[in-house]
């Protein structure tokens, strides 16, 4: 697929439809009480689940058809686009740790933080649910250029592939989410609460190098990186933020630090904005490979 400015505008509209719907319209559904709070799926109620996910369906669904003939590769991008409204109009991780000052009140938050995209991803594949409905519907529509190769390997490639891809996307990000996600940082193992456009810019970056290295290195999609986003935490957690290390934070560091700016993330902003910067980050490696084969002989 070219950048030309035909799909630029079809990008742009894809985008405009879930900034709207979900960004806006349904604002309310997460909305905290205090909007220095920061937007947590817990606000959001059964009722409010299933008409988020309904949403998600039909924005994939409608997106697959504005940006058609690329609605497989364009359609899915609806969805992040709205949450990443709601993760830019979030109170920062700071007030939950102001909140949570007590050393099992903060286990309990950094517990539910581990937890916790596995609800947000829940929200983005509905919206994929609904662009492949859609391409149900065209069959003759045609299946994104450069797509995964691993398709045409046999089950135990995939496999060990899909492992490999999941495996080094985890770690890749969490090192440039740790690059990247930086406020002043006070010692080599304490890290300030990052500004929210620091974050946007920190995990985009970070997920996109890491969707790059899988596309450029095992020629896999912007799958195994956006699935990733579900286990930096938990990986980050065993490495960094043990009982212990909880225990010592809380009792002798103001809330605005963390043993890893990892923890200074919320997970809609890990999950919306991890999602953009894979499919990103697989086209530029698309893209280079394309300007390595046909532009430097």
């Amino acid at each position: 697929m070219e950048l030309t400015w035909v799909n630029k505008l079809r990008i742009t509209a894809v985008a405009a439809v879930g900034i709207v719907v979900i960004g806006i319209l349904a604002w309310p559904l997460v909305a905290p009480a205090d909007l220095l709070l920061p937007v947590r799926a817990s606000n959001i109620n059964l009722s409010g689940t299933l008409l988020l996910l309904a949403l998600a369906f039909g924005i994939g669904f409608v997106g697959y058809f504005i940006s058609w003939p690329h609605g497989r590769e364009i359609g899915i991008l609806g969805v992040p686009f709205g949450l990443t409204i709601w993760a830019g109009r979030s109170g920062l991780m700071r007030t939950l740790t102001q909140a949570h000052h007590e050393t099992a009140d903060r286990v309990s938050l950094v517990d539910s933080l581990r937890v916790e995209p596995v609800y947000w991803l829940l929200i983005v594949a509905a919206g994929f649910a609904g662009v492949l409905l859609a391409q149900r519907l065209r069959p003759g529509a045609k299946l994104p250029a450069g797509g995964d190769s691993d398709k045409s390997r046999e089950s135990e490639n995939l496999y060990v592939n899909g492992a490999i891809a999941l495996a080094a996307s985890v770690l890749i990000s969490q090192f440039f989410l740790g690059v990247f996600g930086q406020n002043l940082v006070m010692s080599h193992n304490v890290a300030a609460q990052p500004a929210t456009g620091q974050i946007i810019f920190a995990v985009t970056a970070a997920f996109g190098v890491a969707a790059f290295v899988v596309k450029r290195f095992l020629d896999l999609s912007y799958l195994w990186p956006a699935l990733a986003s579900l286990f930096v935490v938990p990986l980050a957690q065993a490495m960094h933020y043990r009982t212990t290390t909880i225990q010592q934070f809380a009792e002798t560091c103001p809330a605005t630090f963390f043993p890893h700016s990892i923890f200074a993330i919320l997970p809609v902003q890990l999950v919306a904005l991890g999602t953009l910067g894979s499919v990103i980050g697989y086209w530029m490696a698309v893209r280079y490979d394309y300007w390595k084969k046909h532009e430097t002989g």
